[in-house]
């Protein structure tokens, strides 16, 4: 996320009106838009956010969940997580996969002949780099 979001993000977060913002900025930094803002002020005035009780989100883990999927295809992805895991691969390589190979951007939407030729591709790799395929 941009330094700019997230200094947008806390003025909504804490409620600041346009004239209240720009008043606050005027008054850490000497201008009046975020735009004209260097590195170090950006720093001030998030910092100044923080003071006032904008507490910043921490940055999501790496990766994502994958969604749950039907049962009759939930060994098949399975199986894709192991491969993933034991390669340290994030999910977005098997999406990756899934959307060269079938033009899908998501392995969720894949049906199950596509996971099927998914995992075996993974299981491909797996044995061509030295990695255990079961």
């Amino acid at each position: 996320m941009s330094s700019l979001a997230k200094i947008h993000i806390a003025k909504q977060q804490l409620g600041l009106d346009d004239d209240t913002y720009r008043a606050l900025l005027a008054r850490i930094t000497g201008v009046r838009s975020a735009k004209e803002l260097n590195p170090r002020q950006v720093g001030a005035v998030l910092a100044e956010f923080e003071r006032l009780g904008w507490q910043p989100k921490s940055a999501k883990k790496a990766g994502r969940k994958v969604a749950k999927p039907a049962a009759e295809r939930q060994a098949q992805v399975g199986k894709i997580e192991a491969f993933l895991a034991e390669a340290r691969r994030p999910w977005a390589y098997a999406d990756a996969m899934a959307l060269r190979m079938f033009k899908v951007e998501r392995v969720e939407w894949l049906d199950g002949d596509q996971l099927r030729r998914l995992v075996a591709a993974l299981a491909y790799d797996a044995k061509r780099h030295g990695r255990p395929t079961q």
